[in-house]
Order: structure tokens, then C-alpha cells, then sequence
């Protein structure tokens, strides 16, 4: 079975007496670096100039250049979006780094598909937290946590797994648990998931459901109502309670349906195009078409995003929240 590591499981000792760098200051990284200093540790911010230097400052920390930072600190959380990452580790990170020290990942794509090489003589390990950063910082104040997965990939102090222990129950996430995974296993799991499932596959089902109500003829609101914010309501239940507990709160003619047609709907050939998109995400294939399209401007994310802001459902789900939220 699983190991799920809690409070009493970790100690913040390895962390005692060390500085720490976070690197970058956006959800995670101010969620991380405010969580890691109110349990009492020494924590400073690797940026470069702009907004979020000045957002850190006012929040009370020092800030460094990423270089700076770097030379300054014992333990490096590298919080950067994916595809900013391998330049700033080029040019700022690498070059400063220190025999001994300890490199963190919230997130392992630039490890797994070998864009960022860490050298042998650090530990390298990963705290991800399975939350936005937002949420991170939410439950921490509560006195609560969020679950997160942590993992090893180098281990040269042969104490590695106690330092990502550490930053784990520094941000909170011990109080919730925590579960010991591989690099590959989270980057793999993290790609296929987000695209056959909470981002691609629940965003393509919203769509054609509403497609499929407004093509035969029923209002956009209505349509919207039903498929999109009773989404929302239903997720909340198998959160809370799991599929069966969503079910014991729907109606019994709801439990027929959504259990009898529900397969017909997403059927094998859904889940085979799921097992053919996560075979791109572990051959590499995702990885390399991403890298691309990214040093090549994200041209075609923005004409995709661009699509999704003039869809129907978009135009209509505005209207709706003016209507529930008052919004402008």
C-alpha cells in the first residue's frame, strides 16, 4: 500500500539554519516562500525586476536577481513556468550553483524530457503540491494543508528525501499528506491527466454538451445551466464523497440515466484516444511539439485560446455570471 507521510513523519530540521531561495514569485512561488517563512524559516526571492519584485519587497522579503539569490542560499525552489525555466537555469541558476546544495521542482517537465540537467553533486527533488498556488496559501492560514507528491531524482547528500520532507511540512502540505512518487511518474500522470481529463477532456465534453442542446433548439442559458454549472455542483459532491456519495445525492432517475448512458457516451473509443494521447505525453512526443510551438511564439495557443474566447458557450457564460455574480 501506498505510504502517506504526515506531520509527524517530517521535521523541519534539514531546513533549520539554511537559506532559502525561491525562484520566481507568481501562485506558487509567493504561496510557497509566505508558508516556508510563517513556519520559521529563512527564505529571500530570486526575480528579475518587475511587478512581482516589487509585490515581494512590500511583502517583506529580499529580493536578489535570480544569480544572487541563487549564491545566496543553501536550498533553491525553482518555481518558474515550464518553458521559462531552461534559459533562466543556463544562464542564472547553473553557473551559481554550489556542490551540496538542494534544487527543487514543483512540477517535473523540464526533468523527465532532459531540457534541464542538474549536475551530479546536488540533491535534486520535487514538492508538488496538488493545488494552485492560491489554495497552498488558502488551507496553510486555515491551519490546514494540501495534498502534494514528492519525489528524489538525485540524492548526493544521501539526506534528500528529509529535505523534501521538510519543505513539504514547511508549506503545510504534511497536514493533508503526502505521497513519495518519481519525476517521471508525476510529469507523465500531471500531462495526462490535465489533457484527457481536467483541462482538455472536461473542457471538449462542456463544449459538445452544449453544442448538442443549442444545435436542437434549446435556450444558451438554459443550456449553459445545465451542462456547465451543474458540472460545478457535481464535482463538488464526488470531492467531498466519491462517485458512489454523488450518486446517493442525485435522483434516482439521474442514477439511471447517468449509469446507462453515461458508457455509451464515453465509450471505448474515448478511452482509446485517451491511451493514444498518453503515449505522446511518454514517448516525448507532447513534449517536443510544446517546446516547438513555444520557441516559435505559441502562435497557435493563442489562436486556439482565441477560438475558445468567441465560442457560444464563452459568450453565453458571461452572460449567465452577470446574472449569479453580478459580474461586469
Amino acid at each position: 500500500m501506498t505510504k502517506i507521510y504526515r506531520d509527524q513523519d517530517a521535521s523541519l530540521d534539514p531546513l533549520v539554519g539554511k537559506v532559502i531561495g525561491v525562484i520566481g514569485y507568481g501562485s506558487q512561488g509567493r504561496a510557497q516562500a509566505l508558508n516556508l517563512r510563517d513556519s520559521g524559516l529563512d527564505v529571500i526571492i530570486g526575480l528579475r525586476k518587475g511587478r512581482s519584485w516589487e509585490e515581494a519587497s512590500k511583502e517583506g522579503f529580499k529580493v536578489y536577481s535570480v544569480a544572487e539569490a541563487v549564491r545566496r542560499s543553501d536550498v533553491i525552489l525553482v518555481l518558474l513556468p515550464d518553458m521559462v525555466q531552461p534559459e533562466v537555469w543556463r544562464k542564472e541558476i547553473e553557473p551559481n550553483l554550489r556542490r551540496g546544495m538542494v534544487v527543487d521542482f514543483a512540477h517535473g517537465f523540464n526533468i523527465r524530457f532532459g531540457l534541464i540537467k542538474p549536475p551530479k553533486d546536488v540533491d535534486v527533488i520535487m514538492v508538488a503540491p496538488k493545488s494552485p498556488g492560491r489554495k497552498v496559501r488558502e488551507e496553510f492560514l486555515r491551519g490546514r494543508g494540501v495534498p502534494a507528491l514528492i519525489a528524489v531524482e538525485n540524492n548526493y547528500s544521501g539526506k534528500a528525501l528529509e529535505y523534501a520532507l521538510a519543505i513539504a511540512k514547511g508549506i503545510g502540505a504534511t497536514r493533508a499528506g503526502v505521497i513519495e512518487t518519481t519525476f517521471a511518474e508525476e510529469t507523465e500522470t500531471d500531462l495526462i491527466g490535465e489533457q484527457t481529463v481536467l483541462v482538455g477532456g472536461l473542457m471538449e465534453l462542456l463544449k459538445k454538451g452544449f453544442e448538442v442542446l443549442v444545435e436542437m433548439g434549446y435556450k444558451p442559458e438554459v443550456a449553459y445551466f445545465e451542462v456547465v454549472n451543474e458540472a460545478k455542483l457535481i464535482m463538488d459532491l464526488i470531492y467531498e464523497k466519491g462517485l458512489t456519495g454523488m450518486l446517493e445525492n442525485v435522483s434516482d432517475t439521474a442514477k439511471f440515466g447517468g449509469l446507462t448512458v453515461g458508457p455509451q457516451v464515453i465509450d471505448e473509443r474515448v478511452k482509446e484516444n485517451m491511451r493514444k494521447a498518453a503515449e505522446r505525453v511518454r514517448n516525448g512526443e507532447f513534449a517536443r511539439t510544446w517546446v516547438e510551438e513555444y520557441a516559435n511564439g505559441s502562435q497557435n495557443l493563442r489562436r486556439l485560446m482565441s477560438d475558445i474566447e468567441k465560442h457560444k458557450i464563452e459568450e453565453t457564460g458571461r452572460l449567465v455570471r452577470r446574472i449569479i455574480f453580478g459580474e461586469g
